[in-house]
């Protein structure tokens, strides 16, 4: 697991070329879509889309159910100015997906889309995202799972030798520590995309419990 996560003016540079109409079309849009369409089936008061980048998502989301109340959540300060610019009525909020800076159930629905795997402490976030949401609260968290350990080893041990880490679990294992920290796997959906056609993108589907499941050997 990541140590150390990597450094703000990476995500500052990298706005730039996350905007460009290619790497959206190819890259992020099918996994917002397939967002949006859970969103649909279940619409949310308030939704949370951490990780926001230069907010494309949060910006469709308010864009296509204007009575929701959609913040953005951003460690980079290049990204949440980009993001700014889209849509004036979602909050930009820049903040430590590890230590998020609002009160316990604030949130209906938590959403992240290709930003879990740049996260340092990804067992801290999961635990961050169960307490901000409100009890039977939806968590849609979409990344890349490689199929074996060794794969998402191989990346994490490249990436932190370019000095920028991140680590993708595989499926299994993230399901089984969304699960530890105390919320119900519905279901882990594959996206099809352009962009990386070996590695695809998976939603998962979670749920915090309305009341808290005790664990054999308890909490």
């Amino acid at each position: 697991m990541p140590a150390a996560g990597p450094k703000q003016w990476f995500f500052d540079a990298w706005a730039v070329i996350y905007d460009l109409p290619l790497v959206q079309r190819a890259t992020y849009r099918p996994v917002h879509d397939a967002v949006l369409q859970t969103l649909a089936a279940r619409p949310a008061v308030r939704v949370l889309d951490l990780g926001c980048g230069t907010g494309h998502l949060a910006a469709r989301i308010k864009r296509e159910r204007p009575a929701t109340d959609v913040v953005g959540c951003d460690f980079s300060a290049g990204m949440l100015s980009r993001a700014a610019g889209r849509c004036h009525q979602v909050r930009w909020i820049r903040g430590d997906a590890g230590r998020l800076p609002f009160n316990d159930g604030t949130f209906d629905v938590v959403t992240s889309t290709e930003a879990f795997h740049w996260f340092p402490d990804q067992d801290a976030v999961l635990r961050e995202v169960y307490r901000v949401l409100t009890p039977g609260g939806r968590f849609l968290l979409a990344m890349v799972n490689p199929p074996a350990r060794v794969v998402s080893d191989a990346f994490y041990a490249g990436s932190r030798l370019i000095g920028e880490p991140f680590y993708w679990p595989t499926r299994r294992e993230l399901r089984e520590r969304i699960e530890a920290a105390g919320f119900v796997v519905d279901r882990q959906q594959r996206i099809s995309r352009l962009a990386g056609f070996l590695l695809l993108p998976v939603l998962t589907h979670a749920v915090r419990p309305l009341r808290r499941r005790t664990r054999r050997g308890g909490f």
